[in-house]
């Protein structure tokens, strides 16, 4: 009986060695389907086996399975403490939109073993997947901070803070981005990142030679020729149409090329065109997504409404049926056809939508672009629920309540955004000085007034806000240093403005006061500072000279910095 069960245990022993072997081969040789089949049977021999999850893991992700998810859990929880294994697990997590699961692993990380350049890059990617762009930055700078000879880190730092508004950041950026430039893996990634900002900088001298190296770069992609269909509109009108001519054979063959370049036109003033083009092609070329869809926004752009109404009013788009009565609805709105009509056919879009969040995305946008409020509210809102969308959806709704004037509701968004990137002194700033006019908060709103200023001192946003947080507890002296601080350009945009008007005529500065109110009602502001401006009016209009010389002295004349603050 002993020899049996030694004998059957040296079997099974043999055959999962065997079945390893051969899993591993097959990987190997991107047989997946034969490795996976392999590595299953050694799991019904032995349930943790770990090389046998490994194998699992790495086929799912060569074929980008969002089984990857699935079997880099099983290996972090044979290897609780093994950070590359919660790496792993996160990065694959993260990948398929599974931040709850990429935020557990990094948690699971001992904090001993957090300050390493790949814990801090994977919590850059899931900081960006939750839309807390100051701390994926802060947390890319601490990898290449660990690891300064890795082109890559340097890469993802540099590709985000080019957009940087401190000088000293983009330019460094610009200067890591010109050397990646010149090695092969980072080449056309590189040079998309300079094309983008020399043309949002209006350097058309670098934008030309950047989008010349782009287009003879090994890598190039169709999505790279529209990149520099940007730069070449605003650099000749001529050679733009030329060059756009040309492109579009190349477009016509291949249908996600092709609804590329109608999406790049109408998305640059050019749908006229795309609904002429459009007459010029075979139907077999038109009638199916997404070029279907790209047509559609066409003929929205142009307003175009009987022309949306037959294009939409028959055939069947497959997986983008949603969007075809989607747009259905629209027209017959813009039709002037009757509200039951209409909302009958946006639940229709609604319902093939299939509560898909990718789907509902697309809903969400085209009810805010066509103004369809409660749609767009509940969509978005429904959109929130999804992590790796919250971001996109919060700042729509907040959009949506702020134009409405729905400051209750905006407060409760703005406290959303910043319990999601609370590192990002704008959102903290906006939710401090909504809170303190609102007088929702007002300790909580306090603190974060001054913590978006302890953060960024310079940005006025942040500044003005800190400054009227002390007013409100009663040091206005200390406030106007603050402003004083400031240069005298931004004090004048019309929301600086209020708050300005406000600590001025606080401190008997009534005639500068003056010059503030004027430059606030001049702009847009908002509903809560339109009451502050309101005061301020009467305060002023109240505001009598002062009668003697006997009176206490006045304050110093306030005295910004001046816009310029450079030195002879």
């Amino acid at each position: 009986m002993i020899s049996l069960n030694y004998g059957s245990k040296l079997y099974r022993g043999w055959h999962e060695t065997r079945l390893l072997h051969g899993a591993a081969a097959m990987l190997q040789e991107e047989k997946f389907t034969q490795a996976t089949q392999n590595a299953r049977e050694v799991l019904q021999l032995h349930p943790d086996s770990l090389p046998a999850f490994q194998i699992l893991a790495e086929a799912a992700e060569k074929q980008n399975l969002e089984e990857t998810v699935s079997w880099r859990a099983q290996i972090a929880r044979l290897l609780p403490n093994d950070p590359a294994s919660q790496l792993n697990l996160a990065s694959g997590a993260l990948r398929f939109g599974q931040l709850d699961v990429a935020r557990k692993a990094l948690d699971h990380v001992s904090p001993a073993d957090r300050d390493t350049a790949a814990f801090h890059v994977v919590a850059g990617w899931l900081a960006r997947a939750e839309g807390n762009f100051a701390e994926q930055e802060e947390q890319f700078a601490a990898a290449v901070k660990k690891e300064p000879s890795n082109d890559l880190y340097q890469f993802n730092l540099a590709a985000l803070q080019i957009h940087s508004a401190e000088p000293k950041k983009s330019a460094n950026a610009r200067a890591a981005l010109d050397r990646l430039s010149k090695l092969a893996p980072f080449r056309t990634g590189a040079l998309r990142a300079l094309l983008n900002d020399a043309v949002e900088g209006n350097d058309l001298a670098a934008a030309d030679n950047f989008a010349q190296q782009l287009q003879m770069s090994q890598q190039v992609t169709f999505g790279d020729y529209l990149l520099c269909l940007n730069f070449y509109r605003k650099l000749d009108e001529k050679r733009f149409h030329v060059l756009l001519e040309k492109v579009k054979p190349f477009a016509v063959r291949n249908p996600s090329d092709l609804a590329s370049l109608m999406d790049w036109m109408n998305n640059n003033g050019l749908a006229g065109e795309v609904v002429k083009w459009t007459e010029k092609l075979p139907a077999d070329k038109t009638a199916s997504p997404p070029v279907s869809i790209a047509i559609a926004e066409a003929y929205t752009n142009v307003k175009n409404w009987s022309r949306l109404k037959r294009w939409t009013g028959r055939g069947f788009w497959g997986e983008a049926e949603y969007l075809r009565l989607a747009y259905h609805a629209i027209a017959m709105r813009q039709s002037r056809q009757t509200a039951a009509e209409t909302e009958a056919l946006w639940r229709s879009a609604e319902q093939a939508a299939d509560e898909q969040p990718e789907r509902e995305l697309d809903l969400a946008r085209l009810a805010s672009k066509w103004n369809l409020q409660k749609e767009s509210e509940q969509l978005w809102l429904q959109v929130a629920k999804n992590p790796p969308m919250r971001r996109q959806a919060l700042d729509a709704l907040a959009r949506l309540y702020r134009a409405n004037n729905e400051t209750g509701k905006l407060y409760d968004i703005l406290q959303r955004l910043h319990e999601s990137s609370p590192n990002e002194p704008p959102i903290t700033a906006d939710l401090a000085r909504l809170g303190l006019n609102i007088d929702q908060n007002t300790k909580q709103s306090q603190e974060l007034a001054k913590e978006a200023y302890d953060r960024a001192p310079n940005d006025v946003n942040c500044a003005v806000t800190y400054a009227f947080s002390l007013y409100r507890l009663g040091r206005a002296a200390e406030a106007l240093e603050i402003i004083r601080k400031l240069p005298a350009d931004q004090l004048h945009d019309p929301h600086a403005a209020v708050y300005v008007a406000v600590l001025l005529l606080d401190s008997n500065q009534a005639e500068t006061a003056k010059e503030y109110i004027d430059a606030a009602e001049d702009g847009e502001i908002y509903i809560e500072e339109r009451k502050l401006l309101e005061d301020a009016r009467n305060k002023l209009t109240a505001a009598t000279p002062s009668p003697s010389a006997s009176a206490s002295p006045a304050p110093p004349a306030f005295s910004p910095t001046p816009a310029s603050t450079s030195t002879p």
